[in-house]
């Protein structure tokens, strides 16, 4: 089975981690820890006016199952390429970027400690019982959000973090990593990927109603790249192009990422034979689809703040959760 180095495309602002995801089953199979002050929660204590969460955000040569239509393969990251999304992340501002299970944005969760693992025996992870291999990249997240850490941390619901973002690939098998441990690699990723899939399928609401102009945009980029060729852009960057030029669906995380191209307008006059600016501008939805997405973002986070239910959910009155508190009973909306 394939192996695939993903890297950090260093002529793409997009390239690198965009937000921190706490998830039931992380890929990189690392769990963290909380510390907390309910000494029945059974996990490391160390201050008790502390509400962290530490652990692995991710760790080099570590293969990952992933499935691209019929096509199965792993991707790993390198030390080199672990240490500079650690640091572009920080860079770049992205401490209070946080989503649940890769798919509802959620506030209160803070990156405030970040580090390399230099020294398996004497880094702050050990004090913990932790063993992560040397280049992980480690942190500590605070959590100020009752309802994150009361009904998703306390309850097991979340065990460790996942990554959101892009990067680039790169064919080449490591020698770091070791063949006859991917079979377990398998199972478990593959059990995880079905899991999400269903999540998101069935819950997220997605979108079509973007400007005739962002087709139309898509279109002629498209049509250029057939006819002439062209070197400019990421397969992600083809693939929004393909997705809106074909009216498709999108979500609120494609929404968002067109949004934050708006950080190319600079560059969208650029003709398409004498540079990357214009036609990957284009690929993107063009200033029509770049606005709508932006507009489209905030009534969509706007239509969120008020609900206290999923995407995708309505409330229907109110419940007793789990732990006896009183909860909103989410239905889900029936699409017509």
């Amino acid at each position: 089975m394939k192996i695939v180095e993903l890297i950090i495309d260093e002529l793409d602002e997009n390239s690198g981690i965009e937000a921190i995801s706490i998830v039931e089953s992380p890929a990189i199979e690392e769990n963290f820890i909380a510390l907390k002050e309910q000494k029945e929660f059974k996990f490391a204590e160390v201050d008790k006016d502390k509400r962290l969460l530490m652990g692995a955000i991710l760790v080099p040569n570590k293969p990952i199952y992933r499935r691209d239509g019929e096509e199965e393969y792993y991707i790993y990251f390198t030390r080199d390429t672990v240490k500079k999304a650690s640091e572009l992340y920080l860079m770049r501002g992205n401490q209070n970027n946080a989503t649940y299970e890769h798919f509802q944005k959620i506030e209160g969760l803070t990156l405030v400690e970040s580090w390399i693992v230099e020294d398996r025996e004497k880094d702050k992870t050990a004090l913990y019982g932790m063993d992560y291999p040397l280049g992980t990249w480690a942190g500590s997240f605070k959590v100020n959000n009752d309802d994150i850490w009361n009904n998703y941390v306390k309850t097991g619901k979340v065990k460790g973090f996942s990554i959101e973002g892009y990067f680039a690939d790169k064919a080449e098998k490591p020698k770091e990593i070791i063949e006859e441990d991917l079979s377990n690699e398998i199972k478990a990723a593959k059990k995880l990927l079905e899991v999400k899939k269903l999540f998101i399928e069935e819950l997220a609401e997605t979108y079509n109603d973007y400007p005739e102009g962002a087709v139309n945009n898509a279109k002629r980029a498209l049509k250029w790249k057939k006819e002439n060729g062209s070197s400019c852009g990421t397969s992600v960057g083809w693939k929004r192009a393909s997705q809106l030029a074909n009216k498709q669906n999108i979500s609120r995380e494609t929404i968002a990422r067109m949004a934050s191209f708006k950080r190319h307008e600079q560059n969208k006059d650029v003709p398409y034979s004498e540079g990357c600016g214009g036609i990957m501008w284009d690929a993107w939805g063009g200033s029509a689809g770049v606005n709508w997405a932006i507009s489209k973002l905030k009534e969509i986070d706007e239509k969120l703040s008020k609900s206290p239910c999923w995407e995708g959910y309505r409330q229907d009155g109110w419940k007793t959760g789990k732990t006896g508190d009183r909860v909103p009973n989410c239905v889900k909306i029936k699409r017509k």
